[in-house]
């Protein structure tokens, strides 16, 4: 690689950045539900892109998208030893995100029953409804098969679908 190519390569990748990065925090918080964890992700799959910057063929978005959920994935599959149980809760913080989504009672209601799916099923309904990908495109993200995507979906949706903090007798 020539110092040519290098800036012309560090040149698209900060157009990239610049364009996408909020496309991808948004992705980011959607999965983790923090926005400080969202912007973690996004740095890690960042810098991760940024190393493989040079061997991505095509347009970018799908790859980096993939490194953000499978990063995402080896986060949640690891032993968490991040938080100690205390007596004193900790001051509760809340971030313009949080504030954005909880601006209706059905956006936090809805938010609160997609913490309480479990993460593969929260990643399938993020990816499949939020980000409108496909059953295909989910499938090759989090490395399953599409039949994996469809049972995950269709079981998330009935765990939504009865969910005290969405139902119906409550709203009334």
């Amino acid at each position: 690689m020539t110092l040519s190519d290098d800036t012309a390569g560090r040149s698209t990748f900060d157009d990239f950045v610049a364009t996408r990065s909020s496309s991808l925090l948004r992705t980011a918080y959607l999965l983790t539900r923090d926005h400080a964890l969202a912007e973690d992700l996004l740095q890690t799959a960042l810098t991760k892109a940024w190393f493989a910057w040079s061997r991505i063929e095509g347009h970018p978005d799908p790859y980096v998208r993939k490194i953000l959920v499978n990063t995402y994935a080896s986060w949640w599959r690891r032993k968490w030893n991040g938080e100690r149980p205390t007596e004193d809760l900790p001051e509760v913080v809340h971030s313009h995100v949080d504030l954005d989504a909880a601006a209706s009672d059905t956006a936090h209601d809805l938010w609160d029953a997609m913490g309480r799916l479990p993460r593969r099923q929260r990643a399938v309904v993020v990816l499949r409804y939020f980000e409108d990908l496909t059953e295909v495109e989910t499938a090759a993200l989090l490395g399953i098969s599409i039949g994996t995507v469809k049972s995950q979906a269709s079981k998330a949706l009935a765990k939504l679908r009865i969910d005290p903090a969405l139902s119906e007798e409550d709203a009334r």
